[in-house]
């Protein structure tokens, strides 16, 4: 299976965070790195940007109980 990489606009989009607010959570290891694509850019693996979001819905209907 192709790995997809998603891009900060996209990332911003599926997470609803800002970009400052990402890299803040990278630095304090509680967002997923985001992986090199050559020169300045980079992109975050999809399933990774999915299973993050995933464990955020759990810890948030756990917190609600």
């Amino acid at each position: 299976m192709a790995t997809a990489i998603l891009r900060l606009p996209a990332v911003k989009a599926r997470t609803g965070l800002s970009r400052s607010t990402i890299y803040l959570r990278i630095s304090e290891g509680r967002f997923p790195k985001p992986v090199s694509l050559g020169g300045r850019a980079v992109g975050w693996v999809e399933a990774e940007i999915t299973d993050w979001l995933n464990q955020q819905i759990k810890a948030s209907r756990k917190a609600a109980h």
